[in-house]
C-alpha cells in the first residue's frame, strides 16, 4: 500500500506546511496542511486517515458525509476525525480556514496488533467513521509527530515506529467495531536477561547507524509490538529514548575530546544536521555544544 497516495489524491500537493514525505519514516505518513474554506469532491481512501486539528478560525465548521451519515464538527485545536479505508466520503465542506495534521496508517498493523495482544481479527476498514473525537493519546502523538517533522531527532525512526504502534493500538481498542478482546495467554517469550543483553549490545555496536525498532526487535527475537512494550516495562523508558540517551553521552565524550568538529559529531550521533544536533543538545543539557566543550576543556 502506498501511504503517500491518499493525501495527494484527496487534497493535492498544495498548502502543505510540513510533511514526512522527505523523511525516512516507516510505519506512517504525516502531512500538516492548511485548508481554506472549500468543498472537496467525493473520495474513497485506501489507508486509515486520522485528522487532528492544529489551529483554526473561531467559526470553522467541517461537515462531511460517509456511510450515508452526516457529521457536523465545530473545529477546535485537538479535535479528531477518523476515516477508515474504503469508506466513500460523499461530501466534505469546510466553512473557514484550519490547519490539520493528516496521519495515514498501514492496514496490516491492525491485524498484527490483534494477533499480538489477544482479540478478534481486525482490519483497517472496521474502524468506525467518527468526527469530533477527543482523545488525549492520539492528540499527544500528533504533537510529537509534528515536532519530529520540524526538528528531526537522532532516533526519529524508532520514535515514529513507536508512535505508529501506539496509534494503531488505540484505534483498534477504542474505535474498531469488530474488535473484541479475549483473555491473554501467558507469553513464553519475555525480555529476559539474555535477550536484553543482545539488544543493548546491538545498540552499542550500531550507535552511529540508523537503528529501527525492527532491528532491535530482531536482536531480541520478538515482534516489534511486543518488544517495544517489554523494553519500556523493563528499562523504564521506550527504546528510542534509551538510544537517544546513549547518543547524548557519546556526543559529550566527543565534545570533551576537543578535536572532533561539531558537524562530524552530529553525523556520528545520527542527526540530520548540525543545527538539529545543537538544538537537541541544548534542550537536554541547557547549554550549547560549544559551551559544553569549553567547560569540559577546563576540567
Amino acid at each position: 500500500m502506498d501511504l503517500f497516495a491518499d493525501g495527494l489524491r484527496k487534497y493535492g500537493g498544495l498548502d502543505v506546511i510540513s510533511t514526512s514525505r522527505r523523511l525516512a519514516w516507516h510505519g506512517l505518513v504525516a502531512d500538516l496542511r492548511h485548508h481554506e474554506a472549500a468543498e472537496l469532491p467525493p473520495f474513497e481512501p485506501q489507508a486509515l486517515e486520522i485528522c487532528i486539528a492544529v489551529a483554526c478560525h473561531d467559526d470553522c465548521v467541517v461537515t462531511r458525509r460517509g456511510q450515508g451519515v452526516w457529521q457536523r464538527t465545530q473545529v477546535e485545536p485537538g479535535i479528531i476525525w477518523l476515516c477508515p479505508s474504503r469508506v466513500q466520503e460523499e461530501d466534505i465542506r469546510i466553512s473557514e480556514w484550519h490547519d490539520i495534521l493528516h496521519l495515514y496508517l498501514p492496514a496490516d498493523g491492525f491485524s498484527r496488533y490483534a494477533g499480538e495482544y489477544g482479540g478478534t481479527p481486525v482490519s483497517a476498514d472496521s474502524v468506525r467513521y467518527l468526527a469530533g473525537v477527543r482523545d488525549d493519546l492520539i492528540r499527544q502523538a500528533g504533537w510529537r509527530l509534528i515536532s519530529e517533522m520540524r526538528e528531526p531527532t537522532s532516533t526519529a525512526q524508532m520514535r515514529v515506529q513507536s508512535l505508529s504502534q501506539q496509534l494503531t493500538g488505540r484505534i483498534v481498542e477504542r474505535y474498531a467495531s469488530s474488535y473484541g478482546r479475549v483473555d491473554r495467554v501467558h507469553r513464553q517469550h519475555q525480555l529476559d536477561e539474555q535477550r536484553l543483553r543482545r539488544v543493548l549490545e546491538f545498540m552499542a555496536q550500531h550507535i552511529e547507524e540508523d537503528i529501527s525498532l525492527d532491528d532491535l526487535a530482531a536482536a531480541a527475537c520478538l515482534s516489534p509490538f511486543h518488544f517495544n512494550r517489554m523494553f519500556t516495562r523493563r528499562m523504564g523508558m521506550p527504546p528510542h529514548r534509551y538510544v537517544s540517551r546513549m547518543r547524548l553521552e557519546r556526543a559529550k565524550t566527543l565534545l570533551a575530546l576537543g578535536r572532533v568538529p561539531l558537524a562530524e559529531i552530529a553525523l556520528a550521533c545520527c542527526f540530520s544536521s548540525q543545527s538539529n544536533f545543537s538544538r537537541a543538545f541544548r534542550r537536554v543539557t541547557g547549554e550549547s555544544p560549544l559551551n559544553f566543550r569549553r567547560h569540559a576543556g577546563q576540567e
